[in-house]
């Protein structure tokens, strides 16, 4: 296999370039190409034609190569299908919005987790992401944002500036590798200039590792998929629920914000099921079940994130309608809950966690 160059320490690759029979020079412009995400020796355009030719031949450039790009017809959402050097497949999201320019990673490829909604787990966990891998998908969003300029587009631009703010809501659950995504959290901030509160971890409720981010001590954002307020109808659609109740699990999330000053966002999807004339009943999403979190979580510094379900194929839960998401959200906030329904993003492309990978290996079986 290839040597993957963004994977070596600047000794190795000033070695790597001089063993070639480059002057060390070489290595410092490689590094500069590779830290803003180049997909390519072709684009490292300050190096000889005849160098980027030999460059291919002998190594990769990133961790991750794009093997499918897909636009949203308003412009506003990328979604990138990425191969792993192993031919794993993962996906990440670049959201361009008012606020800057988000993007969602995957820590994992693939995910344990079984949440019977989510189209991520359906083909089980593959393995964790190191730490590089999931810092080039921040680097192939950032490409995109720049290209091979390697500075952001002027202010003009609709789509000007750099990543601003990363979420790492993507495949997988980021506390089952905690090491490296802790280590990619503070390589975003060193390396990119994303401040910690630009930074939101979304877990489905390891406990554990709730209390080793209070340990690393760094304010990013928490985020909790809660997704029911009672440990029946949760354990039903979240499998990890029999093991980290909800009421442990808000304990330590309390615990998080106490700690670090910081809203806690609570992820909740509305879901729906056809009953045998075809019409959609609620399932989490009924007055009853939205009085019962505003319950939950009455008291706590937190933000309700309504999220309405994005449909997959292999799933058998239904959208609720548009008034019963409403009627969720006017409950909560009479209750005196902060709440918002989160805007859909790329529904015309399958933003939604897993999708795009999932069609992508069903496409070849």
């Amino acid at each position: 296999m290839k040597p993957i160059l963004y994977n070596l320490t600047d000794t190795e690759l000033t070695k790597f370039v001089t063993d070639m029979g480059l002057p060390r020079f070489r290595a410092a412009q490689i590094r500069e190409w590779l830290a803003r995400g180049a997909p390519d020796f072709a684009s490292m355009k300050n190096l000889p034609a005849d160098v980027r030719v030999k460059l291919d031949d002998m190594a990769t450039p990133m961790p991750v190569r794009v093997v499918q790009k897909l636009q949203s017809a308003d412009g506003a959402t990328t979604k990138f299908l990425l191969e792993l050097a192993d031919g794993n497949k993962i996906e990440c999201v670049l959201m361009r919005t008012t606020y800057g320019n988000s993007v969602c990673v995957s820590s994992q490829a693939g995910c344990a987790m079984g949440c019977r909604f989510c189209a991520s787990t359906l083909l089980g966990l593959q393995r964790n992401l190191t730490t590089n891998e999931i810092m080039a998908q921040v680097l192939t969003a950032q490409w995109e944002l720049r290209g091979d300029r390697g500075t952001s587009r002027p202010n003009g631009d609709p789509n000007n500036g750099d990543v601003s703010h990363v979420v790492i809501m993507g495949t997988g659950e980021p506390l089952q590798n905690t090491q490296n995504v802790i280590g990619f959290m503070e390589r975003l901030n060193h390396d990119l200039g994303i401040g910690w509160r630009r930074i939101t971890l979304s877990t489905c409720g390891i406990v554990p590792g709730i209390y080793n981010l209070i340990q690393w001590g760094r304010p990013i954002n928490l985020a909790i998929s809660m997704h029911a307020p009672t440990d029946e109808l949760r354990s039903q659609i979240m499998p990890i629920n029999n093991k980290y109740k909800l009421d442990d699990v808000l304990a330590a999330a309390d615990a998080f914000t106490h700690t670090n000053n910081r809203q806690l966002m609570i992820e909740y999807i509305l879901l729906g099921k056809k009953n045998a004339n075809g019409e959609i009943e609620l399932y989490n999403a009924s007055p009853e079940y939205a009085n019962l979190l505003a319950d939950k979580l009455a008291g706590k510094n937190c933000m309700v994130n309504l999220i309405p379900w994005n449909a997959v194929d292999e799933r058998d839960f239904a959208s609720p309608s548009g008034n019963a998401v409403h009627r969720f959200q006017d409950i909560l906030i009479k209750r005196g809950v902060h709440t918002r329904i989160r805007r859909e993003r790329g529904t015309d492309i399958g933003s939604a966690c897993g999708q795009l990978r999932l069609n992508n290996i069903k496409n070849k079986s």
